[in-house]
């Protein structure tokens, strides 16, 4: 026999158990805010790291 799986009620009056579709999409679009906010640090990094070297190519040419 199937089993139903077990909610219980929070404090907050919100039920635990199976997941409902609210709770799925609130999930999902914090894994979307999390990778796009990892994805933009990423990409800050990469800049700083190019402006960073070019600045230091500049240099040692006009030395040399």
């Amino acid at each position: 026999m199937a089993e139903k799986a077990k909610s219980t009620k929070t404090r907050s009056g919100k039920q635990t158990g199976a997941a409902s579709p609210d709770r799925d999409a609130g999930e999902s679009r914090n894994k979307k805010i999390v990778t796009g906010a990892a994805i933009g640090i990423g990409s800050a990094a990469i800049v700083a790291a190019l402006l960073y070297a070019n600045r230091r190519g500049k240099t040692d040419r006009n030395e040399g």
